[in-house]
């Protein structure tokens, strides 16, 4: 929009709409399905340019923007009403915007008045009820207002709730932020990695999907934290300041904010800010900011609120911390589906208390949008404070003999020929055994969406390439031949644990589908939907195999460039002997008996989301495509329906938005009978 609010026309009233839709989006992936996609600096960027439209408009703000809203209303679980608002706080990014907060509350309530500057800890809400002491309820933010999720038996597994108070008063609410330190954040990544489940991107993320885990055993095991930073009401005692609240609680083993500064002035305030910022790298946790708050309570009473925010505090966000240094190399890494990476390797830096050295460059647009040569002095900053990524370059620094990088058009690995994926911007290797995507390629081929081998994680693949087990993928059902060898090493574990693995890998092999075993092989544009496709076109890999590209792009979704890919692949002669040794091992290469065994929903595509009522995700998709219907990951202008159970999320709002008929499980079942029912 590039700031040319006050010139926006009714044309610039349609792009402030599309904002309030993406926005929109991001917190529901932010809020209830703990699945962000852009970062926090990412989203505040956006949300400031939000809020400087509607200043300058404030006849276009509309009843669902995120300005006129607090948090995200609570979709699942038992849901509680809030007896006080848990608001959200006023974001400032400027020494300026702090010091004209500070500076207007000293002038309207006097040079005495006393601030408090704590860590803003990247979590999320949560409020504690306790009657006589004994913790009752614990209760999500929700929509911040109204209503949260009762979330009162995770709670009890997380170690600084306190359930019973030595020091009671008759009723006291607190609130509190539940977090993960990053130890505990790394030991939960690397068991989802060893068990082939999905990992979490960030601590937040991890921490906000726990809390809502039906299995509390999962929440106890996963270490969760909880800082209190506010009392919400009280009865039977009152409180003077936020200080004093903070000594009350400690006294009865309530874990409040551990970092936090008592300032007056606002040099005072920014200079608590900055320690705050210095000290973040060497925090076993994650903050994303700094509150400015007021201490005296009977003050924050007197200001008020406004529908979003207090009056009395504001979060200071800091912007990703930032550093120069020298390119030293680019290294290209060539992952599972044979995609390479240029990875930018620099001397070290440290950023948000860890040492850095690499950074994706992504691809090739990437580094010549930068203009990236080896030499060239990088700046380099912290996504969320969690992934390292290159900003720019300073070519002010640019060493005489700089020449442009550019990408090799061969695998640095194997030889073979890098070719472009499709309309992007990427290169891949269409060498199936390259060994620099051998273990990735095995851990998607072993995955969920794949042959499915559970208990079959990262590292047992990664030790058992190491040793020399596993050279290709068909060597998978080869191990257990070697079973005593494998025992006496311990590579899979003890007896026990290594013969239920080679059990899971024969079951994957007797009930694997050949659709699953074309999605597993990599193949560039070839996921689970694909190879469906496929499979119902060809009717087996075989035939796939010998497919030109004009009999592939006759498949629906298939265009020419994805056919080329899948064309290129096959043609390969490695990849040709991968099949074949794969076939010999009895993977299922046919489609079997897999015409659909009606036609109610031929050539019709649909979206299933949330929970269905009677009928599982797997049995919804079987329903769905033995009546000729297509299953479809996402929601677009294509999808003819969506199918929407319980606890829906934004593929519901984004099928409203684009006028694609919502059918409920009953309303699929009528279809299929040939009455097709919309909500």
């Amino acid at each position: 929009m590039d700031g040319q609010i006050s010139m926006f026309d009714d044309n610039g009233k349609a792009q402030y709409l599309e904002l309030v839709k993406t926005l929109n989006y991001h917190c529901e992936r932010y809020y209830n399905e703990d699945e962000p996609e852009i970062s926090d600096a990412e989203y505040d960027a956006l949300n400031q340019t939000l809020k400087a439209i509607e200043k300058e408009h404030p006849d276009w703000v509309t009843d669902d923007s995120p300005s006129r809203r607090v948090g995200w209303k609570a979709e699942k679980g038992i849901l509680v009403k809030h007896n006080v608002p848990m608001l959200s706080l006023q974001d400032v990014f400027s020494k300026e915007d702090v010091y004209e907060f500070v500076n207007s509350l000293r002038n309207d309530l006097g040079e005495d008045t006393e601030f408090l500057v704590e860590t803003k800890i990247d979590g999320l809400s949560m409020a504690l009820r306790y009657n006589n002491g004994h913790m009752d309820l614990a209760v999500t933010r929700g929509d911040g207002l109204n209503e949260g999720e009762d979330v009162t038996k995770n709670a009890m597994m997380i170690k600084d709730v306190v359930r019973q108070m030595p020091d009671p008063i008759e009723y006291i609410e607190i609130r509190g932020e539940v977090y993960m330190t990053r130890e505990a954040f790394a030991r939960v990544n690397e068991e989802a990695e060893e068990e082939g489940t999905k990992t979490f991107a960030n601590p937040r993320n991890c921490a906000a999907g726990t809390l809502r885990q039906l299995d509390t055993r999962i929440t106890r095991k996963r270490d969760l934290s909880l800082f209190i930073f506010n009392i919400q009401e009280s009865r039977g005692r009152t409180f003077k300041t936020h200080s004093e609240g903070y000594e009350f609680l400690k006294a009865n083993g309530v874990k409040v904010i551990d970092l936090y500064y008592k300032c007056r002035t606002a040099d005072e305030v920014w200079d608590a800010i900055q320690k705050i910022g210095q000290a973040r790298g060497d925090l076993p946790y994650d903050i994303d900011g700094a509150v400015v708050k007021l201490n005296s309570l009977a003050d924050r009473e007197k200001l008020g609120a406004t529908i979003k925010f207090p009056r009395w505090a504001i979060a200071y966000k800091y912007p990703p911390e930032e550093k120069e240094t020298r390119l030293l190399d680019i290294e290209i890494n060539t992952g599972r589906t044979g995609r390479v990476t240029p990875v930018a390797v620099f001397e070290p830096i440290s950023l948000c208390g860890t040492t850095v050295t690499r950074a994706t460059l992504h691809n090739q647009s990437f580094i010549d949008n930068l203009g990236i040569g080896i030499g060239d002095t990088l700046v380099v900053y912290k996504s969320g404070e969690i992934i390292p990524k290159v900003k720019e370059v300073n070519k002010s620094k640019r060493p005489s003999d700089w020449k442009p990088y550019v990408m090799p058009s061969k695998c640095p690995v194997c030889g073979h020929e890098l070719v472009r994926d499709g309309d992007a911007a990427d290169l891949k290797c269409v060498n199936l055994m390259c060994p620099g995507a051998r273990i990735n390629r095995i851990v998607n081929f072993v995955s969920r969406d794949s042959m499915n081998i559970k208990g079959f994680g990262s590292e047992y693949i990664k030790e058992l390439v190491e040793q020399g087990y596993l050279d290709r993928i068909s060597d998978i059902f080869t191990l257990k031949d070697i079973r005593d060898e494998l025992v006496e090493k311990k590579i899979l574990g003890l007896a026990k644990n290594t013969d239920k693995l080679l059990a899971s890998i024969e079951e994957a092999k007797a009930s694997a589908s050949a659709d699953k075993v074309l999605a597993g092989l990599g193949i560039p544009n070839v996921g689970k939907a694909t190879s469906k496709e496929l499979m119902r076109y060809f009717g087996s890999i075989d035939s796939i195999s010998d497919a030109s590209v004009e009999e592939l792009v006759k498949v629906g979704d298939i265009g020419e460039k994805s056919a080329s890919g899948i064309r290129a692949f096959f043609a390969d002669p490695d990849n040709r002997k991968l099949l074949s040794d794969l076939k010999a091992t009895g993977v299922c290469f046919d489609a079997g008996n897999s015409e659909p065994s009606g036609s109610a929903l031929s050539g019709l595509s649909f979206c299933i989301t949330g929970t269905l009522p009677t009928m599982s995700r797997s049995d919804a998709e079987k329903l769905i495509e033995s009546n000729g219907g297509k299953v479809v990951s996402g929601v677009s202008k294509k999808t003819n329906y969506l199918v929407e159970g319980e606890a829906a999320g934004s593929k519901a709002v984004k099928a409203r938005e684009l006028g694609i008929p919502v059918l409920s499980e009953s309303g699929l079942l009528d279809m299929i009978g040939g009455k097709g029912e919309d909500l």
